[in-house]
């Protein structure tokens, strides 16, 4: 059995996947998704902290969208925020 781990982009910590919330920009639409494990979105994905400090860190840094190579709306950061 091998274990799938992944860094965080916004504190770099390593952990497993299904520790992280994975934001992704969909393949071939480019539209942004939050994954929430429910269905399986394809195409390049970032992950990230589920909390508070990771988020806005992300959020002031512009790390989603420097990952994801495109512009991620204020609607995903606001998505993700109620889910912590």
């Amino acid at each position: 059995m091998t274990k799938d781990f992944r860094r965080c982009v916004s504190c770099r910590k390593i952990a497993l996947r299904t520790e992280f919330w994975r934001v992704v920009k969909c393949h071939p639409s480019n539209q942004i998704a939050i994954d929430l494990g429910d269905t399986l979105h394809q195409g390049r994905s970032v992950y990230l902290c589920p909390t508070a400090e990771c988020l806005q860190l992300a959020q002031k840094k512009n790390r989603l969208s420097k990952s994801l190579k495109t512009q991620v709306s204020q609607d995903i950061y606001q998505a993700l925020s109620f889910r912590i």
